[in-house]
């Protein structure tokens, strides 16, 4: 099995000029909790922000500013400032052998998955492993 098979490719992105705020509704509405950051100059793939980092930072924000300031410490909070720009990315021709190595080893909870121009065309959660290994205890 390959990464393609696996993969969601209804891909929630979020521009790296956008802020914390748009993210939080993002992920609230949307239900995601992990979100590609794209350059919004040629949609290429830069950073990922983790719904853990992004409860840290409203986490930090109320501790400091306390809850009435949030929306508004939220929207002066670029998540270009708080993603992660150290990650992982993957093909979708990689065999889900060597994928499933990426999430036990570092412990991840996603892998955006790129096309030859760095653009995002699906992501792999650790959810669609456990959803894999249901099917196939299933089976």
């Amino acid at each position: 099995m390959k990464v393609r098979d696996i993969m969601a490719d209804n891909v929630i992105c979020i521009s790296h000029k956008a802020t914390l705020k748009d993210a939080h509704e993002l992920m609230q509405t949307r239900g995601v909790r992990h979100l590609p950051v794209i350059s919004e100059n040629d949609g290429t793939l830069i950073g990922v922000l983790t719904h853990k980092k992004m409860i840290s930072a409203v986490m930090t924000m109320i501790n400091k500013y306390g809850t009435d300031a949030l929306a508004r410490k939220e929207r002066g909070q670029l998540i270009e400032d708080l993603m992660a720009t150290d990650f992982q990315k993957l093909t979708e021709d990689e065999p889900l052998n060597i994928v499933v190595e990426y999430f036990i080893d570092n412990k991840l909870g996603c892998l955006p998955v790129i096309d030859g121009e760095n653009k995002v065309i699906g992501i792999v959660t650790s959810s669609d492993f456990v959803k894999l290994c249901a099917h196939l205890l299933n089976k």
